[in-house]
């Protein structure tokens, strides 16, 4: 199977070797207003949509931007959503999400989440990513 690297930034001096754990900055475009939160999560895919995700971060809307710490080199999705009344949870109007929500690669959401393998991506070291997020109401 092969994952496209959406984005690939080296920490200094990890050049003679591959790093064990990176900090990971998402940067998140298209928030229809700077209320609330921003959460963003890196899972690997056996997490991938879950709450047990392991990798997470978060930040002021108005910041739209979230860098997560730690996270070991690998193939993972990342998923983020606008949290507008910072209540943790997704919120939903019968199926449908009523706060925004977005993934890596740009994968999108059709009769639920999309694949893990639509979002993946290769993190090695440090890096930085784009995230659209999407509003379905």
């Amino acid at each position: 199977m092969r994952f496209p690297i959406c984005f690939l930034l080296l920490a200094a001096g990890s050049w003679s070797g591959a790093v064990a754990a990176g900090d990971i900055t998402v940067q998140v475009n298209n928030l229809r207003s700077e209320v609330g939160l921003i959460r963003v999560a890196i899972c690997p895919e056996k997490s991938f949509t879950e709450p047990t995700c392991p990798w997470r971060g978060f930040a002021p809307a108005a910041m739209s931007v979230v860098t997560v710490t730690d996270v070991p080199d690998g193939i993972y999705a990342v998923q983020a959503f606008h949290d507008e009344d910072s209540d943790g949870e997704l919120n939903r109007r019968g199926f449908r999400p009523s706060e925004g929500l977005g993934f890596s690669n740009d994968a999108r959401i059709r009769f639920g989440p999309p694949k893990f393998e639509d979002a993946a991506i290769q993190i090695q070291g440090n890096g930085v990513l784009t995230v659209n997020m999407r509003y379905y109401q």
